[in-house]
């Protein structure tokens, strides 16, 4: 797959989740930051917090509104829509991959936390 395939597929892994095979996305030493939170360093340490997230929210549908790749650079910006409490959330998110060796080594998501933590 090319970075944009790879990409694209990584995202719609998501709507039915399963750890293993998001984590087989990333390289060894990939490192997953959801920049409001710590980074998750390392493929295990990733599928550890994929089952973790799954645990807590289910399925997410990305929803790409654009993509653009330069490179081994891939950046979209999307909305991404899950249930957390009986609520379901979209969330704006601007996402950053880098590609090496047809495997993702670097996930940055931007988002404002404040969608997740408001009418609690």
């Amino acid at each position: 797959m090319n970075p944009d395939e790879l990409v694209a597929e990584f995202c719609r892994l998501w709507a039915d989740p399963d750890p293993a095979r998001i984590a087989a996305c990333f390289t060894e030493d990939a490192v997953f930051h959801n920049i409001p939170m710590e980074p998750v360093c390392g493929r295990a340490a990733i599928e550890e917090y994929v089952e973790g997230f799954v645990g807590s929210f289910g399925g997410i549908e990305y929803r790409i509104h654009h993509q653009l790749v330069h490179g081994n650079v891939v950046m979209n910006e999307r909305t991404d829509v899950f249930v957390l409490n009986g609520r379901t959330i979209e969330l704006p998110v601007m996402g950053v991959f880098e590609i090496a060796d047809g495997k993702i080594a670097s996930v940055r998501d931007y988002f404002d936390m404040t969608a997740l933590t408001s009418g609690e």
